[in-house]
């Protein structure tokens, strides 16, 4: 069952030099109990794909969708308050910048205390005493925070953008929620935390069977721990498919490239090689090229990449491309 339903996401946005399409006909589909990697760099619409589930936008954003749904539950539709109290129970979000999402004018306690919903309380009455402070102090232990009793005393300009981070995870999984988005999640972690971090996300997904969107720049980190993975590329979805369909058989040249981007450690590298990297940068979104977007950076472009490329399905594995890698192997298997 599809907890998450998506079906042609545009996501507009008023500048001074006029509207311009920063997310365009993006579809997401994600199952209960899946994890998904949203994989792309810097500036190709992700954490806006985000945003717009959470319904968090600005007044200059205009969101369309066919569809965008939560099991049964319309997104579209919810009014103000309705929003809130699904915010609250059933979806999650773990933010990009911990340190602008945290109340400085609060103290850590009383942020994370305010985030753990009453119906996750176990027990009798008589130990309601304090619960969630002890709560809390066992969400801060299951980050990797040695010290839970000074962090909570603090402020979050007190602390370092990495313990900011820890934090935003605990108040998020203190909701045990249905679906559970997460915006970079590893950033400014050090490498030890980081595994620590991606396997407390792997046990919430198998012990209470929460959704996961994972949402990174780094194929390689995302690919260890999604079981489907959706390539974006300046707001727009260039690939999606499953972990062995996107990693070992990538159809479009986009998805090729981050790949061969991810170090080798296991070949002998050359002193100060370089890494693979496509030339140019992506375009700004006021000046977007016609047809394919990553035409005028493709090794494989040609004329008819002028023209925009039509979706391609071959056995759940979506792509779109005039001129996709390695297809004939796919289509004779």
């Amino acid at each position: 069952m599809a907890i998450l339903d998506i079906r042609n996401l545009t996501i507009e946005i008023n500048t001074s030099q006029g509207r311009v399409k920063a997310v365009e006909r993006v579809n997401l589909t994600l199952t209960e109990g899946e994890i998904q990697g949203l994989v792309g760099e810097s500036g190709s619409g992700k954490s806006l794909v985000a945003k717009a589930i959470l319904g968090i936008k600005k007044d200059g954003w205009v969101v369309r969708a066919d569809r965008m749904r939560l099991g049964d539950i319309d997104l579209l539709t919810l009014t103000p308050s309705e929003r809130r109290r699904l915010m609250a129970n059933d979806i999650a979000m773990i933010f990009q910048e911990p340190s602008s999402h945290l109340d400085p004018t609060q103290e850590i306690a009383e942020q994370i205390e305010e985030a753990i919903p009453s119906n996750t309380f176990e027990g009798g009455f008589w130990q309601r005493f304090q619960w969630r402070k002890k709560r809390a102090i066992t969400l801060l232990h299951k980050v990797g925070i040695k010290d839970p009793i000074s962090v909570l005393r603090s402020y979050p300009h007190e602390l370092s953008e990495g313990v900011c981070q820890k934090i935003m995870i605990a108040m998020a999984i203190a909701k045990k929620p249905r679906l559970l988005i997460a915006d970079e999640p590893t950033t400014a972690m050090e490498s030890t935390t980081q595994i620590q971090i991606l396997k407390l996300l792997h046990k919430l997904n198998k012990v209470n069977n929460t959704s996961i969107l994972f949402i990174s720049h780094d194929i390689e980190s995302v690919s260890n721990l999604s079981d489907t993975l959706t390539v974006m590329y300046c707001g727009q979805t260039v690939e999606s498919g499953t972990r062995d369909q996107v990693i070992n058989h990538p159809r479009h040249p986009y998805t090729n490239a981050l790949l061969q981007a991810v170090p080798d450690f296991e070949s002998n590298l050359k002193h100060k090689s370089h890494l693979y990297a496509l030339p140019g940068s992506i375009p700004p979104l006021q000046h977007l090229p016609i047809g394919c977007r990553l035409g005028p950076r493709c090794p494989n472009a040609q004329k008819t990449c002028v023209q925009k490329p039509h979706s391609t399905r071959l056995k759940g594995h979506m792509f779109n491309c005039h001129f996709p890698l390695s297809i004939e192997d796919e289509a004779s298997s």
